[in-house]
């Protein structure tokens, strides 16, 4: 997936979520009026649309798209664990 269409698709998935029609890349989610509750909504789509998971501990990186979207990159780029 090219990083332009899964930018784009984060974009989306925010803009469905909080309901924001426009979702800039560098304005914080807390200014845009995404409260904890739909942040957590965010994270649990995100982890299902693309099978990652996103540690308690890197929830901090998650104040903008731009920042949502190099986390989800890199999570992308990484071997799935093997499942014993």
């Amino acid at each position: 997936m090219s990083e332009a269409k899964l930018k784009e698709e984060l974009r989306a998935l925010v803009a469905e979520i909080s309901e924001i029609d426009e979702i800039p890349d560098e304005a914080t989610f807390k200014d845009l009026g995404i409260d904890s509750m739909m942040g957590v909504e965010i994270v649990a789509a995100i982890e299902r649309q693309y099978r990652v998971k996103i540690a308690d501990a890197e929830l901090a990186e998650f104040k903008t798209l731009s920042s949502a979207f190099s986390l989800v990159a890199r999570k992308l780029e990484q071997p799935l664990a093997a499942t014993g």
